[in-house]
């Protein structure tokens, strides 16, 4: 029977040390060169690191924390996790040429476990793996292309195709994908935001009218309060560390509101700081709000309520009226709401003191300058959209949307994420974007909306789409109900796979498996008309350039937009006016259509030449909410709990240190105190005691919704600070247990943060 998870292998070399209570430091500066020199030659390693995120440099392929606006550090504007990903994209040491396919069969390489595949390198030629076959073969780049036109053409409806896009692909290369796809006649465009912020979208795109944050950089160091939650900025976006630093020494107060006591949340020592390195990391947070899993909703409301109490004693200095009069909606409506619950209940709720939430309010109560930042912490829930609802409420009680100093950030995971979703990749476009391509291109887009990521997987796995085409990322892994996605996969005539690097979703295949290897972010891009750069935007709004500064590990590789324009141009042929060819051969023609169709992008191909990029238009920055009215919109949102069986616990699935979504470094989570091991389940003391469990212990976690049991074997108990009735593990080993129907409202976004788990021995 083929393997659908990674292998269930423990390293029996488990470690647990006292986790950390500082992020960065000289450790971290270690730990980024010995990935990079791992990897391959000083040389190159350091080319690549000195270009990394610079104005003339290549955009970090890590995650979409944006750059200084000003200055930059000429010495190391990255953070360990850029290092990492880097380190990846620059091997040389080894590389996964036909020579490794031709050694190992898909069944042999499906009991690797996902570190060892990465550690094979980069991918160097087109492979092809022929119905029956037991190894991927090498093929041609013509005829992979041609494979694919037939097996497209070939079905009864553009719709049994599934046209998937991950959040580091380019903006260039996203325009032309989105492009080619609505020719083939499809909106079938499922991306990773389905997966993570996809919440985050749908609530602001309703409240504010922008599914964007709408802060800029430079707002974090003139805010007088940030309030982080659901989110691990140590790990996840450590970069982010110093712009709070720089708050913090401007007087900032800093709220951090989550189940966990992650290190990048308490202090950061910054590695190019004499002061930090001699005296010690700047602390952070300046309270910690330990709150139970997916219990936020009840922590806002209780915070909106206590506001309007304050309000009460003092008119006029604790809520921003004017502001509420004039540029929202449904005020009234969310106070009568409010009236309703009682302070303590929802204290309670969220497992906090009453003054210690009171506390949390006085710290902004006075001020709008406050920001809220978050991420999947607070998006992949069932009532992630609500709670995200309740963020703007709160901002809107103060007026804090549209000043210096204040606003919402969620932080974006992948770097191009949200630049994919501008340039149209996404399942349910808007009339007009499909009216400016019809204007642009002559053609009638189509108009019925696509696939999002679950609802793709169901087709694929019902029959309904039977080729998918993937434009980067780990799609078998990042999605939830692993042994659904992998079956629904391997039910295909066709997969397709546009990578870098070997990975289990290219093991977990169709009927026909391609796997077509592409140029990375540190990679030159030479073209008929010359050295190419490409473009990304970032969680804050900024399109600057990307250009690679090193030459390709081998000349097989194809560009993205290569690779996606000479794929439109086998399927579509005659049917196309478009020059495929052309767009390929200089990105400025691909700019030039970009500026054309999508708002915003005016003089494109001029503006994106200067250092450092530019700012999009945003509206809620300006205090123009562009929904129906014109107006930002108080909801009215209801706090939900889990109601735990005895036994039961609530798991919430996290990052290790050595990890970057799917893709693992190592086996080491440093800053929580793990070594050596991945396959471990954080648990509070006392409810291991309760379910007659001990630290160490090798256990099984087991998922109960309707008749069926999921199941993830052979997990480690570690002992750890989380509140009761509460647990946390590391995914993509744990996305088995989270049924592909367990979706947020709204968003369907997996609920892979509130997984309702019972935990026994193994062997029982």
């Amino acid at each position: 029977m083929m393997t659908n998870t990674p292998p269930e292998e423990l390293t029996g070399d488990l470690t647990v040390g006292q986790p950390k209570t500082e992020a960065a430091g000289v450790t971290a500066v270690v730990k980024s060169f010995q990935h990079i020199l791992s990897a391959t030659g000083p040389g190159r390693g350091w080319k690549a690191l000195v270009n990394l995120n610079q104005k003339d440099g290549f955009d970090c392929p890590s995650c979409a924390w944006p750059d200084p606006d000003g200055d930059r550090s000429s010495i190391a504007e990255y953070c360990e996790s850029g290092a990492k990903a880097v380190a990846d994209e620059v091997m040389t040491k080894h590389t996964a040429s036909p020579v490794l396919f031709q050694r190992y069969s898909v069944a042999e390489l499906l009991q690797k476990n996902d570190l060892w595949l990465g550690q094979q390198g980069r991918l160097t030629q087109p492979m092809v793996l022929k119905p029956g076959a037991t190894h991927y073969e090498p093929i041609t780049w013509d005829a992979a292309f041609q494979l694919i036109a037939d097996q497209l053409n070939a079905l009864d409806s553009p719709d049994e195709a599934v046209f998937y896009t991950s959040g580091r692909t380019s903006n260039e290369a996203a325009f032309v994908y989105q492009l080619f796809v609505r020719q083939f006649g499809t909106n079938n465009m499922p991306d990773c935001s389905n997966m993570c912020h996809e919440s985050t979208s749908t609530s602001l795109g309703e409240t504010i009218g922008l599914g964007k944050a709408s802060v800029k950089y430079d707002d974090y160091e003139k805010a007088d309060v940030i309030m982080i939650m659901g989110q691990n900025p140590g790990t996840n976006a450590p970069r982010m560390l110093t712009p709070l630093e720089e708050a913090k020494r401007n007087g900032a107060k800093i709220i951090s509101v989550n189940p966990l006591k992650e290190a990048g949340l308490l202090a950061f020592k910054y590695p190019q700081s004499p002061r930090d390195l001699l005296l010690g990391g700047e602390k952070l947070t300046d309270l910690f709000l330990q709150i139970p899993i997916n219990t936020d909703l009840a922590l806002l409301k209780a915070m909106c309520k206590i506001l309007l109490e304050e309000e009460a004693k003092a008119p006029g200095k604790v809520l921003d009226q004017d502001f509420i009069r004039t540029y929202t909606a449904g005020y009234d409506a969310f106070v009568a709401d409010l009236d309703t619950y009682d302070l303590n209940e929802l204290a309670g709720q969220c497992g906090l003191p009453l003054n210690q939430i009171r506390e949390a309010v006085d710290l902004f109560k006075y001020t709008p300058k406050l920001i809220i930042c978050w991420a999947m912490g607070l998006t992949q829930h069932r009532n992630a959209v609500d709670t995200i609802n309740e963020v703007i409420n709160l901002l809107l009680l103060k007026g804090s949307i549209g000043i210096e100093g204040g606003g919402a950030s969620p932080i974006r995971g992948h770097s191009n994420v949200q630049g994919d979703r501008t340039m149209g990749i996404y399942e349910k476009p808007k009339p007009e974007f499909l009216d400016s391509l019809q204007r642009v291109f002559g053609f009638e887009p189509p108009r019925k909306p696509g696939y999002d990521t679950v609802a793709a997987v169901r087709a694929m796995h019902e029959g309904r789409a039977r080729v998918f085409i993937g434009l980067g990322g780990n799609f078998a892994m990042a999605v939830s109900d692993t042994d659904y996605t992998a079956d629904a996969l391997r039910a295909c005539r066709l997969t397709v796979h546009v990578s870098t690097k070997l990975n289990r979703s290219h093991l977990i295949h169709g009927e026909t498996a391609l796997i077509l290897p592409c140029l990375g972010r540190t990679d030159r891009d030479r073209q008929p008309s010359g050295e190419q750069f490409v473009s990304c935007e970032s969680t804050t709004g900024v399109v600057a350039q990307s250009h690679g500064v090193l030459a390709p590990i081998s000349n097989h590789l194809k560009s993205e937009v290569a690779i996606v324009a000479e794929l439109a141009r086998a399927t579509l042929a005659e049917k196309s006016t478009v020059d495929w060819s052309g767009l390929a051969a200089n990105y400025d023609g691909i700019r030039d259509l970009i500026e054309q169709v999508v708002p915003g992008f005016e003089r494109y191909n001029e503006r994106i030449r200067k250092p450092g990029g530019f700012y999009l238009p945003n509206g809620p920055r300006e205090r123009r909410f562009t929904t129906k009215d014109g107006k930002a919109h108080f909801t009215v949102n209801t706090p939900t709990s889990h109601t735990l069986k005895p036994g039961e616990l609530l798991l919430m699935t996290v990052r290790s240190h050595d990890q970057f979504n799917t893709t693992v470094y190592g086996n080491d989570d440093r800053y929580r105190g793990i070594y050596n091991e991945r396959r471990v389940i954080f648990m509070n003391q006392e409810d291991i005691s309760m379910l007659g469990l001990r630290d160490r212990q090798l256990v099984n976690l087991h998922s109960h919704y309707g008749e069926t049991t999921r199941t993830a074997h052979r997990f480690v108990v570690v002992p750890y600070a989380i509140p009761r009735g509460c647990c946390a593990a590391y995914f993509p080993e744990t996305n088995v247990l989270i049924p592909i129907d367990s979706v947020a409202d709204k968003s369907h976004t997996p609920t892979s943060k509130s997984i309702v788990v019972t935990i026994t021995p193994d062997g029982e």
